[in-house]
């Protein structure tokens, strides 16, 4: 029997929303913008960052769009203090190291500044030190990482808007609005993990280790029996 398509729901979080259903000191949640109790956010976004949020009450879309194996690239609008070098963009394709490793390569260019909504509150702005627009794609998710990726090659964050995840966008997406959208069925059909897992090269076979007291392992015959190796000394 076919699966039921799953329900996708896009969010364009504003900034200082919190990406979950309630706040324990009373700011907004995301529970404020989409009053559906059986759909949860696929992934997070800081409070501090804005755009794109999935939530979808389907366990198998959630873990698809979620989880880092299923490398669905992920693509920031990002407002920048300073002025990009070349060699800075390189390093952030590259991939810079972090406290917790060096990150996966990503698609790094330099952008115009985009037609965004203003941001509530606008950003701080230094008269005496220019400020850029980069679109960086990744497919990992750790912790705050285009941020932390921008402070490591000297470009510090300003603004971040999530602009795409994988086929989804903000396009006609107001901040604070919501809207359904279909999910390509690739991702929506069973199974999971065989669909999308990157493949991997075959592991090499590993040697057997000797047993103990310098004995031989019991080799297989061609019959299927197996011929046994001397037996130590001091066992039956």
């Amino acid at each position: 029997m076919p699966r039921p398509t799953p329900t996708l729901i896009l969010v364009n979080k504003p900034w200082g929303m919190l990406c979950q259903f309630r706040s324990p000191d009373g700011r907004p949640t995301l529970a404020d913008l989409v009053d559906r109790p059986d759909v949860y956010p696929a992934g997070r976004l800081d409070a501090d960052s804005e755009g794109l949020v999935l939530r979808t009450a389907d366990g198998i879309l959630q873990a698809r769009i979620s989880d880092p194996r299923f490398a669905l690239a992920k693509t920031y609008l990002c407002q920048v203090e300073g002025e990009p070098t070349q060699a800075a963009l390189d390093a952030l394709a590259r991939g810079p190291v972090l406290r917790d490793g060096p990150t996966a390569p990503a698609e790094v260019r330099r952008i115009d500044p985009p037609d965004l909504w203003p941001r509530d509150p606008p950003i701080r702005v230094r008269r005496a030190i220019p400020t850029a627009w980069l679109e960086i794609a990744i497919a990992e998710g750790r912790n705050r990482q285009v941020r932390r990726m921008t402070a490591a090659v000297g470009l510090p964050t300003l603004r971040l808007v999530r602009w795409r995840i994988g086929p989804w966008s903000l396009d006609g997406l107001a901040p604070g609005t919501w809207r359904e959208a279909p999910v390509p069925r690739v991702l929506s059909s069973a199974p999971v993990f065989d669909r999308l897992r990157p493949a991997s090269a075959p592991r090499a076979a590993r040697p057997a280790p000797p047993s103990p007291s310098g004995s031989r392992r019991p080799q297989a015959t061609p019959g299927g029996a197996r011929r046994r190796g001397p037996t130590p000394r001091g066992r039956s």
